[in-house]
């Protein structure tokens, strides 16, 4: 029988939630392969993955998909990896440049204008987003700002730029945490033990012997200080997908789909409420 395919996302950020997988005797349970979010929930839609670490927003667009409970990327304020760059004040900004990797994010970007962010200085509030490669010069060269994503927002120094957190100015609008991805998979292969897998494999991944390790791994691949990198992991990231991330993320859906950014929301195959983590 052929093993369940995992497809992970390569970000600083979803290494906690790997930790048994990549660590652990569980690797030889599963197929595992390695890319960034958007291409997590087109392994999902192709068929070339059965479990995915997909962007919330595609979660509205894969028919057959239930969520994994008690496990998400998610902040309850700052995240730091999701930042707009620009040198210019929002209501400046009419082009943006956009690391297209998780299009939870872009939709974001997009809402955040639309609804939050003060108005051109001509009046407009809808923004020109245009797929570009995450390299921040280049970016800013030929657009008013840059929306950066995972390990490249957190080299930003902010001290040259004016800089938005978008996870803060979601939280500033409407006073609830942010879910950037989760787990899904096809609802024919989820098990109970399958859940228990992936919520301790986060559970041992935040450890802090473990937290001590990813430090050492990660900061020279990000180009930040085990400080930092220890830091974005526990303060920043928040990895459980509870009711009030739940609530942050229905709030996402029905503001994204009132703005015409995203389809209505398929209750029926809604993320299920959180399990207890154990």
């Amino acid at each position: 029988m052929p093993l369940p395919r995992i497809s992970a996302i390569s970000f600083l950020n979803t290494a906690p939630l790997m930790w048994d997988f990549d660590r652990t005797d569980l690797r030889q349970q599963y197929e595992i392969s390695y890319t960034i979010p958007s291409r997590c929930a087109e392994a999902l839609r192709a068929g070339d993955a059965d479990i995915g670490l997909i962007p919330a927003v595609t979660f509205l667009t894969i028919p057959g998909l239930a969520s994994l409970p008690n496990v998400a990327i998610a902040a309850q304020d700052h995240v730091r990896s999701i930042l707009l760059v620009s040198r210019k004040p929002p209501e400046d900004i009419k082009t943006i440049a956009a690391d297209t990797s998780s299009r939870t994010s872009v939709v974001l970007c997009d809402l955040l204008f639309r609804r939050h962010f003060p108005a051109h200085r001509d009046g407009t509030r809808v923004r020109q987003l245009t797929e570009h490669e995450p390299e921040l010069e280049a970016m800013l060269a030929r657009f008013d700002a840059a929306l950066l994503i995972g390990d490249s927002a957190l080299r930003v120094d902010a001290s040259r730029y004016c800089v938005f957190d978008l996870a803060h100015e979601w939280r500033i609008m409407t006073g609830k945490p942010f879910c950037f991805a989760f787990w899904a998979a096809r609802k024919n292969i989820i098990t109970p033990e399958m859940i228990e897998h992936f919520t301790r494999s986060r559970d041992h991944g935040l450890e802090p012997k473990s937290l001590d390790v990813l430090a050492r791994e990660w900061a020279p691949r990000v180009g930040i200080s085990e400080r930092d990198v220890r830091s974005y992991l526990t303060e920043n990231i928040y990895y459980s997908l509870d009711h009030k991330v739940l609530e942050g993320l229905y709030a996402f859906f029905e503001m994204g789909r009132q703005e015409g950014l995203l389809p209505p929301m398929p209750f029926v195959d809604a993320p299920p409420s959180p399990q207890p983590v154990r």
